[in-house]
């Protein structure tokens, strides 16, 4: 098990007790959660280390892997996942001013983003860990994705635009990524990192519950400041911050099944959420964070 001493974003030895959290999903395991006093960081301590997490991800429910339709849960994840997708595609072109190019995304799943966007024209490549989901990339839309290790042996200045959708906060080396994706991509090039936002209002209402929590898989949990620190850090200039209004309910709903609750209560939780975001969408329940090259 890991235990952090000092912040992986800011550096500060300055580590707080914020909450702890239930592994809902595979273990039923309890993890304490800290805040970093610098940079507004938490992070979830005594994790497994690379070799071990993999046996917490080995869940039907875990839908990037295997793409399951078992469920309410799921079914509406895939209904909502053809809107997102398209939206995706169109950030992306608006943001860089590219209607092709080359794109690398960090883990891709079963590969539905990389399709959209090969099927729009762009050049992509997958990197994914897990085999299932990579298994399932390859039956489903012929894509051949590689190990996260190869973003260390890439080409320098070989991509236009890398993505990390709901990534960022599963990377062990989060330094490290970061430096090696600024490596990666070209000098005019645009990064989005999609990440869960546990200064919501919807992650203040569940609290300890919040299913965007999902420890121990998710080994950090960013707040806007937390986020703005690591990319300039890693020599990225944030240019926008963009809304990701379908995941308050998801999470919601996700989070009152975890509690015993009912769905109607998730919608009017999102719903809430979602409304409160309009004054300020830095506090959406997930945000993508458009930064470029500096």
């Amino acid at each position: 098990m890991l235990y952090r001493t000092e912040c992986p974003v800011c550096g500060s030895t300055d580590l707080r007790p914020a909450l702890a959290a239930v592994d809902y999903t595979v273990s039923q395991e309890v993890f304490d959660v800290q805040q970093c006093a610098g940079c507004s960081l938490r992070l979830t301590q005594n994790i497994p280390d690379e070799s071990a997490i993999g046996a917490y991800y080995r869940s039907d429910a875990y839908i990037s892997h295997t793409d399951t339709r078992k469920g309410l849960m799921n079914r509406l994840y895939h209904v909502i996942r053809k809107k997102t997708l398209i939206g995706k595609r169109n950030q992306i072109q608006q943001f860089t001013g590219l209607q092709q190019g080359r794109i690398l995304d960090i883990g891709c799943g079963t590969g539905a983003f990389l399709n959209t966007m090969q099927t729009a024209g762009w050049q992509v490549i997958g990197l994914e860990p897990d085999e299932t989901a990579s298994q399932k990339a390859r039956s489903l839309y012929g894509l051949e994705t590689r190990s996260p290790e190869h973003l260390y042996s890439m080409d320098v200045h070989s991509v236009d635009v890398v993505t990390m959708w709901h990534v960022l906060e599963h990377v062990h080396r989060l330094s490290e990524t970061m430096s090696a994706i600024g490596r990666v991509i070209r000098p005019d090039g645009t990064v989005f990192i999609a990440v869960p936002n546990y200064t919501s209002l919807d992650a203040v209402h569940y609290g300890a519950a919040w299913a965007a929590y999902d420890v121990p898989r998710h080994l950090y949990h960013f707040s806007p400041e937390s986020m703005h620190v690591l990319l300039e850090r890693h020599g990225f200039t944030l240019n926008r911050i963009l809304p990701m209004w379908y995941d308050s309910f998801y999470v919601s709903m996700l989070s009152e099944r975890y509690q015993g609750g009912n769905m109607i209560s998730a919608f009017f939780t999102g719903l809430r959420s979602n409304i409160n975001a309009l004054r300020d969408k830095s506090r959406c329940s997930s945000l993508i964070y458009v930064a470029k090259r500096t």
